[in-house]
């Protein structure tokens, strides 16, 4: 994957912060129907008394209360929007919003893009200010988390952007 750098170019600032915009807001879906997943679960064991209400009559009370019960969920939520960056980071390289305005992710190194290495890159993004380096690093267009993880993100053309070219880029 390294010699990818020849085919295509990095991608610059703007085009990666239109992908953010739009991964933003497939996370947040995301993060809402894990916590509404949650939340429903936490309902349930609290309405058939598996889990104490403390003395509170609505089960809803007892979660806005509970500094436990909204940790779990926050924690929940987190791991699944999470998750989503890393399983489209590491099974084609794209999330939703990268694919949409053809970016992808590309190794520098001759290893694949493992799980912990997309781990990595999303950790080392800082939620997404990782980024504003490629306004300071120009001629490399690499931002810290393409910096830290050792990959790339590159512009692909319309047809190597297209899925049945995957197995060629």
């Amino acid at each position: 994957m390294t010699q990818q750098g020849d085919s295509f170019p990095r991608a610059g600032f703007l085009r990666r912060l239109a992908a953010m915009i739009y991964d933003a807001l497939v996370a947040v879906a995301v993060g809402m129907c894990a916590a509404l997943v949650a939340i429903v679960v936490l309902v349930i064991l609290l309405e058939n008394n598996v889990l104490d209400k403390q003395g509170m009559e609505h089960s809803s009370a007892v979660i806005q209360t509970s500094s436990l019960y909204k940790t779990l969920i926050q924690i929940w939520v987190g791991g699944w929007v999470l998750g989503f960056f890393v399983w489209f980071w590491r099974n084609g390289g794209q999330t939703i919003g990268m694919r949409a305005w053809r970016l992808r992710l590309f190794s520098t190194t001759d290893q694949p893009l493992t799980y912990s290495r997309a781990l990595w890159r999303t950790l080392c993004s800082l939620c997404g200010l990782g980024t504003l380096l490629v306004l300071l690093d120009v001629r490399h267009k690499q931002s810290l988390q393409d910096h830290l993880a050792k990959t790339e993100m590159l512009v692909l053309s319309k047809e190597a952007n297209h899925h049945r070219s995957w197995g060629k880029v």
